[in-house]
């Protein structure tokens, strides 16, 4: 298929499937590796919806709205959830995941969100997999906004389903998205009677009509601009180097957060402990008596270029996001963001050091281990 506006080399299977893996290198996996063509919410969903159903016992682990989401379809399957929130300003650990195996021994599925951009925090996957596979239920991690902020690896941690969108840190296209595929999590599949067959959200589809006919026949149009960008997206974090990458989001959630704690005013990180803390995001606690989405609509007057957004739903009274990732995951995206609200919160009257800001940042930038608390 060609694109009807761009003369464009048609996209084969061939291409299609070398995508396919250079995405699996990225996340250094020997699993199979489906490239699906919609937003991540689409193999999120899928992924589910195929491994779970009636007779299933999920442990939902609930640290932001994602986890929330996946419990709602996890019911809507059929499955039994155990949900485990623990507050969106810190992250699960694995002693957490442990008992609730002790006090619920019949748990046989995991669902877990690595990073939630969305609240800021980053749950430390490589624990809770050891205590997962040692009980052997079935691990699905989101790792869409992780990847390419921090390690994802899915076949060290014993991961069954991983999920990676490329529209965060990896600065790519939202058209697009992918999941790795253990053998475990396909026999899961062939034996759910309920998991979706003839459908946009079938795994299974894409199995037995894509993988094993050994990848030579597509089965329907690929998304041509989408996977292209993917490929590019994917060819640059090869050229820089993945690790290159991460430590260059590692230093601007470093800086973002030390800026923050020395621009005063109220302001604070909305993560208590950096360790806790996402590199993809940094979210922020609006001082009291300010609205957090008022703040931002005022920081973006001023430059609507920075990557500010107040937290989504109830969070926007109170949250506010510097997204720091892809290309924004820059000195000069943080120093602005840095500014802006600095200005916003000296309009709304209350004192502030921008210039202190600015030095912190730029310290921690050159030592965001020291910084980070890592």
């Amino acid at each position: 298929m060609t694109h009807p506006f761009l003369d464009l080399t048609p996209l084969g299977a061939d291409r299609f499937a070398a995508i396919e893996d250079r995405v699996a290198r990225l996340l250094s996996t020997e699993q199979d590796v489906v490239i699906m063509q919609g937003e991540a919410l689409l193999p999120l969903e899928g992924a589910i919806r195929a491994a779970a159903g009636p007779g299933t016992t999920a442990l939902n682990v609930i640290t932001g709205p994602y986890g929330q989401t996946f419990g709602d379809w996890l019911r809507d399957c059929g499955a039994t959830v155990v949900d485990l929130a623990v507050p969106f300003h810190t992250a699960v650990t694995a002693e957490q995941i442990r008992q609730a195996f002790a006090e619920h021994p019949e748990i046989d599925f995991v669902s877990l969100v690595h990073a939630e951009a969305a609240t800021g925090n980053t749950n430390p996957v490589a624990e809770i997999g050891e205590v997962v596979r040692a009980h052997g239920a079935l691990f699905y991690l989101d790792a869409v906004a992780s990847i390419g902020a921090e390690p994802v690896l899915p076949d060290a941690w014993g991961v069954d389903l991983c999920v990676i969108g490329a529209q965060k840190a990896m600065g790519g296209p939202a058209g697009v998205s992918a999941v790795s595929v253990s053998e475990r999590a396909w026999a899961r599949m062939a034996a759910n009677p309920r998991a979706p067959r003839r459908s946009y959200l079938s795994l299974l589809d894409w199995k037995e009509r894509w993988i094993d006919g050994g990848r030579k026949a597509l089965p329907h149009a690929p998304a041509q601009l989408e996977m292209l960008a993917l490929q590019a997206c994917v060819e640059r974090i090869e050229a820089v180097g993945p690790d290159a990458v991460m430590a260059r989001h590692a230093c601007a959630a470093a800086a973002t957060r030390a800026g923050a704690v020395a621009l005063g005013g109220g302001l604070e990180p909305y993560v208590y402990e950096a360790r806790d803390a996402a590199p993809v995001a940094t979210t922020l606690r609006a001082p009291s008596g300010v609205v957090a989405s008022e703040l931002v609509a005022r920081a973006l007057q001023a430059d609507p270029a920075v990557p500010l957004a107040a937290g989504g739903g109830a969070l926007a009274k109170e949250m506010i996001r510097v997204n720091h990732y892809g290309t924004d995951a820059t000195p000069g995206a943080v120093r602005a963001s840095l500014a802006a609200l600095g200005a916003a919160l000296s309009e709304a009257g209350l004192s502030v050091d921008v210039t202190g800001a600015l030095r912190a940042a730029e310290e921690a930038w050159r030592q965001p281990g020291a910084a980070a608390g890592r």
